[in-house]
């Protein structure tokens, strides 16, 4: 790292809790962001002559607010900005500053930030790019790559999203408890779309949304860190840490997406893995079960497993059957009965997959499902009707590639069955 990198890690790290503050001050996000980006400016002229400060995130919230204050008052011809060294110089009162951000306020302030931005009148995608800007600070053209948009249409909805906050009057005080309770759920829900937008991808737009995997996973940590002990935040740590190890062995180097229990599971991150076990084993011991956490914990067998062919299959169609009575899906139910088929046979599973149409007749994953256990069974012809159907449904090139692989192995048995038959006759 050179002399001035380490600057960027400090600053990204002080990001939230300096955001935080700054919009508890001005309770409006355009101020606070502006804020903290003069304080970024003058850390990176100040830091590199003075050393870094003792409290990062306080130092950040001092300059901040003084800069915005100052500017207030220019607009209002009320006195000239101070100097340079008058604001940059916090020797005097930096300590002071750390002393008044305690542990409850840095919680509180967090909080009020991610509630913010997880606000219920703003739509899901509206969520996402507002925390990813102002919580993660990722530029406007890096969220646009990384949701495979213009710079033009991104901005456009970091600015509806900001006006949308604006006028729904969010009140800025203390959360209380009731609110931290059904708002935090919608918090974690918000990180999950965050990582599923950089899960699913293909082998070519992995190097530009992967990235938002692992700005999920920060999100989830950050959140973790203000709910130590909260089994469901460390169910989705955990599940996002589990299924982000598996990254590296996702795509072959054709591009092409390997399946899990293809994959070579050489190349899964053991420390990613590590931690997320320790996370869902902590969470299973509080007896407090919770969706993420059966997630995880299906995401954990297998991780746990040393080949595909030890995977725990009878453990995880248990844990979907449980996931179901928890929180009814047909998407639950599409993966009890994968699971189902590697216990019980195919027959079983497409028993429980067929009656699904109606509510999963436009999902990839229906057809791509059905038209392998339909493969199993022997019935090419509907096999080959499902495929064509979950290729014409893909949503990346990745998935219809796959579907294609399944053809081809259609086609092959075909040939190789009328080959067969002319030789015998």
């Amino acid at each position: 790292m050179t002399d001035t990198a380490w600057m960027g890690a400090v600053l990204a790290a002080a990001r939230p809790q300096a955001m935080a503050a700054l919009l508890r001050y001005f309770r409006v996000l355009d101020t606070a962001e502006e804020a903290y980006q003069e304080a970024c400016l003058r850390a990176l002229k100040s830091w590199p002559r003075n050393g870094p400060p003792r409290d990062a995130a306080a130092w950040l919230i001092m300059v901040g607010k003084n800069a915005a204050i100052d500017a207030v008052r220019r607009q209002k011809k009320q006195q000239p900005l101070p100097s340079e060294e008058l604001i940059s110089d916090l020797s005097d009162v930096e300590a002071d500053r750390v002393e008044e951000i305690d542990a409850a306020d840095y919680r509180d302030d967090i909080l009020r930030l991610l509630f913010v931005c997880c606000h219920p009148a703003l739509p899901a995608t509206q969520q996402i790019a507002l925390a990813l800007r102002i919580v993660s600070g990722l530029s406007v053209p890096q969220i646009a790559r990384a949701f495979l948009v213009s710079e033009a249409a991104m901005e456009q909805r970091i600015t509806r999203a900001k006006a949308r906050i604006a006028g729904a009057e969010v009140p800025f005080e203390t959360p209380s408890a009731a609110d931290r309770a059904g708002r935090v759920a919608a918090v974690a829900a918000m990180i999950y779309l965050v990582f599923n937008e950089g899960y699913t991808t293909s082998a070519a737009e992995n190097g530009v949304r992967s990235p938002l995997c692992e700005e999920a996973i920060r999100l989830a940590r950050l959140l973790l860190g203000l709910f130590q002990t909260e089994p469901e935040i460390m169910g989705p740590t955990a599940l996002l840490l589990l299924q982000h190890a598996r990254a590296p062995a996702r795509f072959a180097p054709d591009g092409t997406a390997v399946l899990l229990e293809d994959q070579d599971r050489a190349l899964w991150s053991r420390p990613l893995i590590a931690e997320g076990l320790a996370l869902i084993d902590k969470a299973v011991r509080h007896q407090r079960p919770g969706p993420y956490q059966v997630q995880a914990a299906v995401a954990a067998l297998h991780a746990r497993a040393a080949t595909a062919a030890e995977t725990d299959w009878a453990g995880i169609a248990e844990l979907y059957a449980t996931l179901e009575r928890m929180q009814p899906s047909p998407v639950v139910t599409l993966n009890r009965a994968v699971a189902v088929a590697k216990v019980r046979g195919s027959a079983e599973a497409l028993a429980l997959v067929d009656p699904l149409e109606s509510k999963l007749g436009g999902y990839f994953y229906f057809h791509g499902t059905r038209g392998a256990l339909l493969l199993q069974l022997g019935q090419r012809q509907a096999a080959r009707v499902a495929f064509d159907r979950a290729i014409a449904l893909a949503n990346t090139p990745a998935e219809a590639a796959h579907i294609r692989g399944q053809l081809d192995r259609l086609m092959r048995a075909a040939a190789a069955a009328a080959t067969s038959g002319h030789e015998k006759s």
